[in-house]
């Protein structure tokens, strides 16, 4: 036959035909295992395929850190941490049924995150200049605020007024931390080596005098 090796029987060309077949399939699936990991990792943050879910923070553990703590910003932002847990508390305690516990874990919320605003007034720090603490505070209340708004929708409406009422003062102080992020009017920089009109009349009066 033409364009046939001398020799070759059909046997020995179905073996090589074969053997192409099996060396693309090869090709095609190691490929296709490529793009699949390339996809999971670009996709790792929406989906969550290859990083492991956040662990959640030990109660126990961040009351110690608190504690122990003496800088005021990184004592607020291990309370903002806090904050969390027992906001995830109590809407587990409502999932159980018992709404006496949800209660109390969401005033402890809303005690917490408050103390994590007072500890930042108080170091002294300028939120628009040094938004450190500030902003984490802010992003946490923005957070829950979703999950308060779940639970909301999943009380009773007789019985929301108490969840309600968290959920507002919440949303009172992050406004208070927004304003202090982005105050309305900045204190302009003094500028030493500029003399105003008021001090330019009292200066040429005292070199004229």
């Amino acid at each position: 036959m033409a364009g046939a090796s001398a020799g070759e029987t059909p046997a020995s060309r179905i073996a090589k035909v074969a053997i192409k077949v099996a060396i693309i399939d090869v090709m095609a699936f190691r490929f296709s295992m490529v793009a699949f990991l390339l996809l999971a990792t670009g996709l790792d943050g929406l989906l969550g395929f290859v990083s492991p879910p956040p662990r959640q923070d030990n109660e126990q553990k961040l009351q110690a850190r608190i504690e122990r703590q003496r800088n005021p910003v990184k004592k607020a932002k291990l309370k903002v941490r806090l904050g969390r847990v027992k906001l995830l508390q109590a809407i587990e305690a409502y999932d159980r049924g018992e709404r006496g516990q949800c209660q109390q874990l969401l005033d402890a919320y809303l005690e917490v995150m408050k103390s994590a605003w007072t500890d930042l007034q108080g170091s002294g720090r300028q939120a628009w200049r040094k938004p450190d603490g500030f902003k984490q505070l802010d992003i946490g209340l923005r957070e829950n605020a979703r999950f308060l708004q779940d639970l909301m929708h999943r009380v009773p409406f007789e019985e929301r007024g108490p969840v309600e009422k968290v959920f507002q003062e919440a949303e009172r102080l992050r406004a208070a931390v927004l304003e202090a992020l982005f105050p309305s009017e900045r204190p302009r920089k003094a500028d030493k080596n500029f003399i105003g009109e008021s001090g330019a009349q009292i200066l040429n009066g005292a070199v004229l005098g």
